[in-house]
């Protein structure tokens, strides 16, 4: 099955993206009554993330739903927040209107169990929020957990609570999910993102139910964690940066500020601000967007480690932001020192050179630049740098001491235009194309074990695949439709286990027999596929859910044997 597109209209998704595209740097908030106690339960500190508190505590829905009484966060001041965001350099917000545990931040009239109804807080959290940012100039986002709920009787996720008496998932989207979403849409002025998450297998009626209600806010865009055929103007990475450009696609990366999503208490693992400004500039030099998770206490404040991050993001912004918005990704090989991202302006091109390591020589080389420079200036303070063409590209002449100790910034424009082409693997000309584990990305499911990158004999491969949701995904280019044979070099510990493979949406499922332990790699053929068209695509490598053994993967090999009819 083709994936089919979740935008209201596929004309439209350029226009509706432009503004996204422009921003590149977003706050992400995730938000709940678990916040109350730091997700922690009865004195113990549970693993994962802290929204996960209900799932990993087995908390019994009745117990949980006491949480609310005790949420009031009474210091939340929503303009003051979303000031935050705008001091940071961020351009929209979106947060969590209802996550897993099934409650609702916002007022909602399909479902008591809500910040209004169930809070001696009693104020609705999105509505403030949605105010603030219409009115401070940053657009306003919805989270929404559209299928798993561990609170409705007909959600997925709660195995647990032997108190369910059980619904079907469809009374759960029609009864909860599709009026809550429709709520969302119309009752809180423009929403600029509707962010779906954690896709299960629901009917068709069901994604469509949920999916043609993007219909009534034209100039949405959403994300692609609907369900499996729903592509959204999107893609999203989760916690990890894809280590190379992911192709044509548009792309964002998702990840916390922290290691929780949701406040935790003891969560001290806060990322620096130079980690922080490295990863926006390197995501928006491969041409993504950086989505920055913050997480609310009980109090409805951010710990001041996080303000203290923001706000550090926010100074090197004030200074070197043109260098992020707007911009595209880098047209140059690897970088040794740095990164670049770009732009185009009345046909000629500016590279905007972000430089990490300051070389103590005071000379620079930006590799591979054929055409003249006419301009190369410090953005910290303007001073005019001299540059020198030569056989390997272009040589700058620095200042001795870098103006920016997280990442100097130079604005070098260019004669002419440089085509800002990604390359992705792409089959050899015998028709061969070798996918390595480390050239992957990895979609985990949170609230799981993390399946990683891991090494037997110093070769790469994914291991501590524990989790049937967890897949991973390269980015490639064919440029011969056709019939491929794909194999894959692995390792399987349990007598068999079943994946499926193949371009997205049109997966094929196989079983693999045991190859005697984790450590004992073989190639093992897992069939053929048909790619009907050239072009970017994406190939997968999913867990048949219910029927799967962990494996360790090492590469997956397609071989062209003919040319499509």
């Amino acid at each position: 099955m083709v994936a089919q597109d979740t935008s209201p209209t596929i004309e439209t998704r350029d226009e509706r993206l432009e503004w996204w595209r422009q921003a590149k740097f977003g706050m992400f908030v995730h938000w709940g009554i678990y916040s109350t106690v730091g997700g922690e339960y009865k004195g113990q500190k549970l693993p994962n993330s802290a929204e996960w508190m209900m799932a990993r505590g087995k908390i019994p829905i009745a117990e949980y739903e006491k949480y609310a009484a005790q949420f009031n966060p009474t210091q939340f001041d929503a303009t003051e927040f979303v000031g935050l965001a705008k001091q940071a350099g961020m351009k929209y917000l979106v947060i969590t209107a209802k996550h897993h545990d099934g409650f609702a931040m916002f007022d909602s009239k399909a479902n008591p169990f809500n910040v209004v109804d169930a809070t001696p807080f009693g104020r609705d959290i999105m509505k403030e929020l949605a105010e603030a940012c219409q009115e401070q100039g940053l657009r306003f986002g919805f989270y929404y957990s559209q299928a798993q709920d561990w609170h409705h009787p007909g959600g997925f996720g709660n195995s647990w609570d032997k108190s369910i008496q059980r619904v079907s998932s469809d009374e759960y989207v029609m009864e909860k999910a599709v009026p809550e979403v429709k709520q969302l849409l119309t009752e809180y002025g423009p929403i600029g993102i509707f962010w779906w998450d954690t896709p299960r297998k629901m009917s068709r009626e069901s994604f469509d139910a949920l999916h043609s209600l993007t219909k009534l806010q034209p100039n949405v865009i959403t994300n692609d964690r609907l369900g499996e055929d729903y592509r959204g103007d999107y893609k999203t990475f989760e916690r990890q940066i894809p280590p190379h450009a992911p192709g044509e696609d548009d792309w964002e990366v998702c990840m916390p500020i922290s290691g929780s999503w949701g406040y935790k208490k003891g969560d001290s693992d806060f990322k620096s601000t130079t980690t922080l400004v490295r990863n926006l500039i390197d995501i928006a030099s491969k041409g993504g967007n950086y989505l920055l998770n913050v997480s609310p206490t009980g109090k409805g404040t951010l710990l001041p480690e996080a303000v203290e991050r923001l706000q550090g993001v926010g100074q090197w912004m004030d200074v070197n932001s043109e260098s992020i918005y707007g911009t595209s990704a880098s047209p140059l090989p690897k970088l040794d020192w740095g990164r670049c991202t770009a732009k185009t302006v009345d046909g000629k091109t500016i590279l905007y050179l972000h430089v990490f390591d300051w070389p103590s020589a005071g000379k620079l080389l930006v590799p591979g630049i054929q055409n003249e420079v006419q301009t190369a200036r410090l953005l910290a303070d303007g001073s005019t740098l001299t540059a020198k063409s030569t056989e390997d590209g272009v040589e700058l002449t620095l200042p001795n001491e870098a103006p920016d100790d997280i990442a100097s910034v130079i604005e070098m424009k260019i004669d002419g235009v440089l085509e800002v082409a990604v390359q992705l693997p792409t089959p050899d000309a015998n028709g061969n194309l070798v996918l390595t584990a480390d050239a992957g990305y990895i979609h985990n499911n949170e609230g799981s074990r993390q399946a990683d990158i891991r090494f037997h004999s110093d070769i790469p491969h994914i291991g501590y695949w524990v989790d049937d949701q967890a897949w991973v995904e390269w980015n490639i280019n064919i440029d011969q439709p056709g019939r491929y044979e794909v194999s894959a070099t692995l390792s399987v510990e349990k007598e068999k286990t079943r994946l499926g493979f193949g371009i997205a949406g049109e997966l094929k499922t196989v079983e693999m027999m045991s190859t005697g332990g984790y450590g004992n790699y073989v190639d093992r053929p897992l069939g053929t596929i048909d790619i009907d068209q050239s072009g970017q695509t994406s190939f997968r490598i999913k867990p048949d859910a219910g029927h799967w053994q962990p494996i360790n993967l090492r590469s997956v090999t397609l071989k062209r044997v003919n040319e499509s009819k």
